[in-house]
């Protein structure tokens, strides 16, 4: 993942200006919102809001169960809420724009979602369904409820709401509901695994406790870069000792804010951070290529990563050969010295070409080496199959490994990273069935305008056109465990607004297996980036996902970017994640 590329890829999008609508930020609050049932004050521990352009209000889930009186179930491993009371039975979906009362299908403006680690649902579909008359003063941000009980307040003239008079929620002008969106995973897709659970919940401190419990078995990761120098500093280069102890105190530190998964780049130029038989040592270890460094950094870095309870996933750089264009200073067994007519040079890196198979295969070789050798949890690929820009030179390997005779050399390349990301994950899954295997791909797959299945973007480059990387198929395939979206743009940012992508990646993971994880940008932070003048950006990013119950966590690039604690992030994080 070579982040001097990121330049490239904002020079890359066309800024065009667009208004970006954030799916399930409230408006903001003029005063709180007071809920009045039968003349009684109803308390709550969370703010209700308005969903902006639903006109909707949102409550949390303690209102229904203890103001109410209904019984309410919150399933964290579904993302679903049941409510029953008054011989109904109302079931709702995160995300869903669909409930189901009493077995049929009633259409909601807004769903039922987790925020701030509340439940919370639409109240006035939920009252209204429950029997009650419900009013809402605007001018006072009052909701009066009523239930026609012997003196108790009308509160206004909304008359009670049955299962096809509020089929469609949308009659009043000032709606009010709750909404449940929940950050949850799906069963059995939880980066920890855990049993799922099905609460029955009385009130929103079993909210927030199931909330917690999401946040805390879901992927928290860091990328640490070896190439981008997150590990080792060049100080501790020919120290085994300081870097043991970079790694160690880095660990704890990433712990201390919640990061409970480390991504670690043991291959990034066609080097090791371990010994092998393959491949030569990292300069990064010694300052000299295919020097031992004294120890076997990558079992160390296994060891203590499972003492602090972490994953460690080993992240391979798959086809970059050199980061300079050159063969000076590459060991004597560097694939660009061994395999000279296998290496392509693209402006000033040397690429492995994966249009032949041998070079393909050898690039499965030494990521196999450590999957067979080391307690891994996971093995990662970044954005590395075919380059972002220049000159790619592969016409004669286009027409000396055809064999399946494709015409578009697009579709060719395409077709060479498919059977490359095929075969690795069967050897993975043959070897280990329980080592994950996953890959960050480009955060846009491709533009709506290339493909009306794309995202509403206008990237310049896309994963699908430029890379060649077809995210789809290795997702209906499911060929990987999981995809990481490089998502390293702000809510509503024009060109490829966060929102957008990460409500495009969720669809696209949707019916099937594939966990989803979404890779998020620190190290912008404070940038003159259009939303990066606050670390808050990072937790609205957070929250948003709590919308999508295909959002099975989150991975920072990166671990440096992490620690310096851009503008507080470091204590937002941990509020976030309640440590």
């Amino acid at each position: 993942m070579n982040r001097k590329k990121i330049g490239l890829m904002a020079a890359g999008l066309l800024l065009a200006v667009q208004t970006a609508i954030v799916p399930g930020v409230q408006a903001a609050p003029t005063g709180e919102i007071e809920i009045i049932l039968d003349g009684q004050s109803l308390q709550n521990d969370a703010s209700p809001y308005i969903v902006q352009g639903a006109n909707v209000t949102m409550v949390p889930l303690r209102v229904i169960s203890e103001g109410l009186g209904a019984q309410v179930n919150w399933s964290a491993s579904s993302g679903t809420v049941t409510i029953t009371a008054q011989n109904k039975n109302i079931s709702m979906d995160n995300g869903a724009q669909i409930a189901t009362v009493n077995g049929k299908s009633v259409r909601l403006d807004a769903s039922a979602r987790m925020s701030s680690g509340r439940v919370m649902v639409p109240l006035r579909f939920v009252g209204e369904e429950l029997g009650l008359k419900v009013d809402w003063q605007a001018s006072e941000r009052v909701i009066t409820l009523s239930s026609g009980k012997e003196g108790a307040s009308t509160g206004g003239n909304t008359s009670v709401g049955s299962s096809s008079s509020t089929s469609n929620n949308s009659t009043s002008g000032n709606q009010e509901s709750v909404s449940t969106d929940q950050g949850a995973n799906d069963d059995g897709q939880d980066a920890v695994t855990s049993p799922s659970t099905s609460t029955n919940e009385g009130g929103s401190g079993s909210s927030q406790g199931n909330m917690a419990h999401v946040k805390a078995t879901s992927m928290r990761g860091a990328w640490i870069s070896t190439i981008n120098g997150d590990w080792p500093s060049s100080a501790a280069r020919s120290s085994s000792e300081k870097q043991k102890q970079e790694f160690t105190k880095m660990l704890d530190d990433l712990q201390g804010m919640g990061i409970n998964a480390v991504f670690v780049q043991v291959r990034a130029s066609g080097d090791a951070l371990y010994p092998s038989d393959l491949v030569p040592w990292s300069k990064y270890l010694t300052n000299t290529q295919g020097k031992n460094p004294g120890y076997d950094p990558l079992k160390y870095m296994i060891s203590e990563s499972h003492k602090r309870g972490m994953e460690f996933h080993a992240w391979f750089n798959p086809f970059r050969a050199n980061s300079t264009g050159t063969t000076s200073g590459l060991a004597a067994n560097h694939v660009a010295n061994q395999h000279p007519d296998w290496i392509v040079k693209n402006g000033s890196q040397l690429y492995i070409n994966p249009g032949i198979p041998a070079a393909r295969q050898h690039v499965i070789d030494a990521i196999m080496e450590v999957v067979n050798g080391y307690d891994i949890d996971g093995v990662h690929l970044d954005d590395y199959f075919y380059p972002y820009s220049g000159t790619f030179d592969d016409d004669a390997t286009f027409k000396a490994y055809n064999a399946n005779k494709i015409s578009n050399k697009g579709d060719w390349r395409r077709d060479n990273v498919n059977s490359f990301v095929r075969d690795l994950g069967k050897s993975i899954h043959t070897s280990k069935s329980k080592v994950q295997f996953g890959i960050s791909p480009f955060g846009v797959w491709r533009n709506k305008s290339q493909d009306i299945t794309g995202s509403d973007t206008k990237a310049g480059v896309t994963a699908y056109d430029t890379t060649f990387a077809d995210v789809r198929t290795w997702i209906n395939k499911e060929w990987i465990d999981y995809v990481a979206p490089q998502i390293y743009w702000s809510i509503g940012f024009p060109a490829a607004g966060y929102d957008k992508l990460v409500a495009w990646w969720s669809n696209e993971v949707k019916n099937s297996d594939v966990k989803l994880y979404i890779g998020h940008s620190p190290y912008k932070i404070g940038t003159p980036e259009k939303g990066w003048q606050s670390a808050q950006e990072l937790i609205k990013q957070l929250e948003l996902n709590e919308n999508y119950k295909q959002v099975n966590g989150d991975i920072y690039f990166s671990a440096q970017h992490l620690r310096k604690n851009p503008y507080g992030l470091i204590q937002l994080l941990q509020n976030y994640y309640q440590l």
